[in-house]
């Protein structure tokens, strides 16, 4: 089980990301301080999604919680613990399995389903780890990304979707990440909702691997773990228009 703070970069990583948002400075204090354009997506089964522009690129302001492939086909409901465990197929869950209380936060997707390239809606796709470095470049860097992505307020004070004390959250992105939990490869479902907030990403360290994105309650940090996932964990998916 990976740790809330758990955040690991290489150094590599760290001089890109640095690069880019001092050669960004400039541009992002005049875009941000601009309306955000926003627009809808619909998935196949008729979801939805308010969906948000950010520098170039349009994203999904909404977790996908999408039961169908583009192309109509089912994607497999897997709800028990030995069923999903070190699942090496296609599958999705919702939090707890309680699709009732859950479904706004999204479905939680293993990596199998995005290596189908039949996951996200017609023109969309799910996003590399570069361009998800991209936004995080473009909102100030990883150390003030988060803060700006989350959505604002705290499950404490029955404003928000966030345990207290939603450190930075001002979501002037309109990203509005919220904290969804994960199924971890085993089939448990982790006690880190309202915590935690991982989305995949498209881009795979080996053949059992993937990276994913991650902020939390308490930092305002955004950032790709170096430590990748397991595939058949279950994670939050954003998409990223074509």
């Amino acid at each position: 089980m990976k740790l809330l703070t758990k955040f690991f970069f290489t150094m590599a990583a760290i001089s890109l990301m640095f690069a880019m948002s001092c050669k960004k400075k400039d541009s992002n204090n005049k875009n941000n301080s601009d309306p955000n354009e926003t627009g809808t997506v619909t998935d196949i089964d008729g979801n939805v999604y308010k969906t948000v522009k950010i520098g170039d690129n349009w994203w999904m302001a909404e977790n996908l919680k999408t039961t169908r492939y583009n192309d109509g086909t089912l994607i497999p409901l897997v709800k028990e613990h030995n069923s999903w465990e070190y699942l090496q197929t296609p599958g999705y869950c919702w939090y707890g399995n309680d699709s009732v209380s859950y479904k706004k936060y999204g479905a939680l997707y293993n990596w199998y389903t995005i290596g189908t390239g039949k996951l996200a809606p017609k023109g969309w796709h799910i996003p590399t780890s570069t361009e998800w470095w991209t936004l995080i470049n473009y909102l100030g860097g990883w150390q003030v990304a988060g803060g700006k992505m989350k959505s604002v307020g705290t499950i404490e004070a029955g404003t928000g979707l966030w345990y207290s004390p939603n450190t930075g959250a001002t979501n002037e992105s309109g990203f509005s990440a919220i904290s969804s939990g994960n199924r971890e490869e085993g089939g448990n479902f982790q006690n880190e909702f309202g915590y935690v907030a991982y989305w995949w990403t498209a881009t795979v360290t080996s053949s059992t691997g993937a990276l994913d994105c991650i902020t939390n309650y308490n930092t305002s940090y955004a950032a790709i773990e170096e430590d990748a996932f397991n595939k058949s964990t279950g994670l939050s998916i954003r998409c990223i228009k074509d």
